[in-house]
């Protein structure tokens, strides 16, 4: 095993590429989880993107943020909780949001994104699956949302049923690079562990 993994890991230190190191560290850990019998724990990865405009509401992580630009979206245009609910139903392997809450549905329009993050944990319960941690990094501009991250800990905390200490949220810039530099946008990142107990 430990060979395997130091194999492995100086492939990751001295020939992988920044760009493809998230995705690498993914497979390695699912590799050795399946390899050695640690079946009954899986990791997932979430992405989300949605353009902003004047005049919308700007939600993140289940806070309504004061700020000038909203999500434009058929939801609430929640980032953050969007690419939670892709990492968790990745992890699972059970698709994407778009796959089980379509945005072609009047039934999911304006919908607040919690009930969604509620939705997708139901899901993974019901084949078992239970939310080990979340790790979530909003990539935006303005405004600073420093001030509101412990609250949105808690907001997704209460929509899994979990402890708070099971929820990272993290915030950066891109220092004025790209389309959230040019707050065009707001992205958002999202990598869950989930367990059988």
């Amino acid at each position: 095993m430990f060979s395997d993994f130091g194999q492995s890991y100086a492939f990751f230190r001295y020939r992988a590429t920044c760009a493809t190191k998230k995705v690498y560290l993914c497979t390695l850990l699912n590799h050795f989880c399946t390899r050695y019998k640690m079946k009954n724990i899986r990791i997932g990865h979430g992405y989300d993107v949605h353009q902003l405009a004047e005049g919308l509401t700007l939600t993140l992580g289940g806070v309504a943020i004061p700020h000038s630009k909203g999500c434009v979206a058929h939801s609430d245009g929640d980032a953050v909780i969007h690419a939670l609910c892709d990492a968790l139903l990745g992890a699972a392997a059970m698709g994407d949001i778009g796959l089980h809450f379509p945005d072609t549905s009047g039934e999911f329009k304006g919908i607040d994104s919690r009930i969604l993050l509620r939705r997708t944990v139901a899901l993974l319960r019901e084949v078992g699956w239970e939310v080990g941690n979340v790790d979530c990094t909003i990539i935006l501009q303005r405004p600073k949302v420093r001030p509101y991250i412990d609250q949105m800990r808690s907001e997704m905390a209460a929509a899994m049923e979990v402890a708070l200490d099971q929820v990272s949220v993290k915030a950066t810039t891109t220092e004025r690079l790209g389309f959230t530099g040019r707050e065009e946008g707001v992205a958002a990142e999202a990598v869950a562990l989930i367990y059988r107990p």
